[in-house]
């Protein structure tokens, strides 16, 4: 088990998610600048109660599932501004979690091991062909590949790929993400963004 910071989002990071972040509160200034010198990851939780940033009243409370997130490219615009591109890594159960210096969330974590790779069931096929259009469509706009909400390598044969995606992707509760992201078999989280894709049946 290891110890690590961790930022609470309205939205959920999967595996090989992007993660773009503006790092304006101290809390979180201090952290980061520490991930980036020492090269060190911090987990995102979702929120499934409170606000990403901390007001006296707010009460948040964390997901008990989230995902490692490694910095890839990071900007320093202003004294007290970082913008951040994260890539999301490994998933973990949040064991424990307290308040530390300035509010900022610890969290003991254990890793969830990756499932093997698994490729596309046929009948849950158009949920990687619609992501394929999504990616082109975003191509052709001239969306640069830093800016992309996904990142290259484009695994659309690759079932929890393609699931992580859309799982990102879709307008989803924040309690939804989550049950998703505890999910084990990628096969059932394709076949829920499947049922999210298709709406509601009349």
């Amino acid at each position: 088990m290891a110890t690590i910071p961790l930022f609470p989002l309205s939205n959920a990071l999967f595996p090989a998610g992007v993660l773009h972040l503006r790092i304006f509160e101290v809390r979180y200034l201090d952290m980061i600048r520490r991930c980036i010198a020492d090269g060190t990851e911090f987990g995102v939780v979702a929120l499934l109660a409170g606000n990403e940033v901390r007001s006296p009243e707010g009460q948040e409370v964390l997901a008990d599932v989230g995902t490692l997130a490694r910095i890839d490219a990071w900007d320093a615009p202003m004294p007290a501004l970082l913008q951040l591109r994260c890539i999301g890594t490994q998933r973990f159960r949040l064991v424990s979690s307290q308040l530390a210096k300035y509010g900022l969330w610890m969290g003991e974590i254990e890793p969830i091991p990756d499932a093997p790779p698994l490729p596309v069931p046929a009948p849950l096929q158009p949920c990687a062909d619609a992501l394929g259009r999504l990616v082109a469509q975003w191509q052709q706009e001239g969306v640069p590949a830093d800016r992309m909400p996904v990142a290259p390598p484009y695994r659309l044969d690759e079932c929890a790929w393609v699931a992580d995606r859309w799982c990102e992707l879709l307008p989803l509760p924040a309690a939804d993400k989550v049950r998703l992201l505890a999910l084990m078999d990628p096969r059932a989280r394709l076949e829920a963004v499947r049922i999210a894709l298709e709406g509601p049946q009349a």
